[in-house]
């Protein structure tokens, strides 16, 4: 007989800070559970993984996630953050370092994220994670220079 599947976990977070703490936590460790009581239960909700397509909704972004962690936690660390936020509504854009143990020596990657929030009355949730593959070397932190490329 196959056991019930345990109620989810919920997880308060009291700032869109406290929510991508417990994120890049989450994915350091491989808690799937804990990096899904993160992500806000809307069926609109969105992650880009480095290089990937979009993973649309709760139970996409969950096997996403089953995937990578059945390799491994992912051993990222955010910098360089930059905020926009309202009452309701926070866009960070950052920086991942990623460090990886490779036949060459540990390596170390980089991915530029944007990480949106929302407030909820269980507190802010993930609505969408967007990572691209970065620079080889640390991205330069470019903050008020005018940008050389436009989208």
């Amino acid at each position: 007989m196959a056991r019930p599947k345990p109620p989810p976990r919920v997880v308060l977070t009291n700032s869109a800070d406290e929510c991508e703490a417990q994120f890049y936590e989450a994915l350091q460790t491989g808690d799937l559970e804990r990096l899904m009581a993160l992500w806000s239960d809307d069926e609109d909700v969105v992650c880009v993984h480095p290089g990937g397509g979009r993973v649309i909704g709760p139970a996409a972004i969950r096997a996403s996630f089953e995937a990578i962690f059945a390799q491994n936690p992912v051993p990222v660390q955010p910098e360089q953050v930059r905020r926009v936020q309202t009452h309701e509504l926070a866009v960070h854009h950052l920086a991942e370092r990623v460090t990886v143990l490779t036949p060459q020596g540990t390596q170390t990657a980089w991915a530029l994220a944007t990480n949106v929030y929302i407030k909820t009355v269980l507190g802010w949730r993930l609505v969408a994670h967007h990572a691209s593959p970065g620079h080889l070397g640390e991205p330069p932190d470019t903050a008020g220079e005018t940008p050389s490329t436009l989208h």
